[in-house]
């Protein structure tokens, strides 16, 4: 008697995995889209809109759970959760679009969803010019040594240069705005005099800090707090036209590692992030990258979990940005030749899902796993 070999297909290059079988060319497109599977949440759906939804999930072979108590109208929401392969959802949302209850304009955000586009990743290089940082602390406080520091990043492949003048690190103590300022004026002339055109962003709660850095050169202003620390930055942002990165953080830099908890760390920062867009655009602000904010009040597993889940923020439609580079959830390592290495480790998959902007401090060696892929 033959026995079966069965072999579970992990590539996601499906039009190889066709080919190797000798499928059919001409239908190859749909049928990768069947071999593809998405689970989407969907938030706060009214009654009407749940049971339309899953009714429609369930004639083309998918499905859609809700909460129990939809079919007897005892709530007035639900949360769910929608799932089939791209060739189902695509089906369902065409039959949504001629749907009431505002189903069209459901149907038109999960085909964004499922279209969306991943990106080649961009590398932020790091330049903390603090005596205190978690990694480098100290290292680049010297003006000349961080002008040479910033010109090996930009020789090292980096994207953008994002320069601190004040560590965040946990337990670090808040740094005023006037040595901040007084840190960063001699990078930033240096860097108008040398007419360096690499877009600079410079990390800063601190509105008055943003204010200078925007004056004399920066494009984009990385906040760590996503405006919870300083009220004054959205108008300020919005003032000049610049580039925010929304971070989230759970507490201050004092108290932020004091065990955090959460009921669903993806989901609550999934949400978080969103209030923080819903905020900046009511400033006008639109130019916005958005960062999870791992190693801000979370733990080892916390942030694990949301790297293995990090697709998940994209439906957001923002840029993502995330920095695991050098943090301490990576363990009591000896050296920073020990770090970047776990952290390359770490940001391949990164990478390969096409997150937005990765900020590293070993710009060199992201660069060589980036030309490499």
């Amino acid at each position: 008697m033959n026995e079966f070999l069965l072999k579970e297909i992990t590539n996601t290059d499906y039009k190889k995995e066709l080919d190797l079988i000798g499928f059919d060319k001409a239908y190859q497109n749909k049928f990768q889209e069947k071999m593809i599977y998405k689970n989407i949440k969907i938030f706060n759906l009214t009654i009407a809109q749940a049971n339309i939804l899953k009714q429609t999930a369930l004639i083309f072979g998918a499905d859609c759970a809700v909460a129990r108590d939809t079919i007897t109208g005892n709530i007035e929401k639900t949360d769910a959760i929608l799932c089939g392969s791209y060739s189902q959802i695509r089906k369902i949302t065409q039959k949504l679009s001629n749907q009431p209850f505002k189903l069209n304009k459901l149907a038109r955000k999960i085909i964004e969803l499922l279209e969306k586009e991943k990106h080649k990743t961009k590398l932020v290089g790091i330049l903390n010019i603090t005596p205190d940082s978690f990694s480098d602390g100290g290292m680049y406080l010297d003006v000349n040594a961080a002008k040479k520091h910033l010109i090996s990043l930009i020789e090292d492949g980096a994207d953008i240069i994002d320069i601190g003048a004040e560590s965040t690190r946990p337990y670090s103590m808040q740094i005023d705005s006037k040595t901040q300022i007084e840190r960063l004026t001699p990078i930033l002339n240096f860097i108008q005099k040398e007419n360096l055109t690499i877009p600079i962003s410079i990390d800063t709660r601190d509105s008055q800090v943003a204010d200078f850095a925007l004056n004399n050169g920066a494009k984009i202003i990385n906040d760590v707090s996503g405006f919870d620390f300083d009220n004054k930055m959205p108008n300020l942002i919005a003032k000049y036209n610049a580039t925010v990165v929304l971070q989230h953080s759970k507490g201050t830099p004092q108290d932020m590692q004091n065990n955090p908890t959460y009921k669903n760390v993806v989901e609550e920062i999934f949400l978080s992030l969103k209030n923080k867009i819903d905020y900046a655009q009511s400033f006008g602000i639109e130019k916005i990258i958005i960062d999870p904010g791992i190693g801000f009040g979370k733990t080892k597993e916390n942030n694990l979990e949301i790297l293995n889940r990090i697709e998940e923020f994209t439906s957001l439609n923002y840029p993502l940005m995330v920095g695991l580079s050098r943090k301490s959830f990576l363990g009591n390592l000896e050296n920073n030749h020990e770090k970047d290495a776990l952290s390359l480790a770490l940001s391949y998959p990164l990478i390969t899902k096409g997150i937005d902007y990765l900020r590293v401090h070993n710009v060199k060696l992201h660069k060589n796993m980036l030309n490499l892929i």
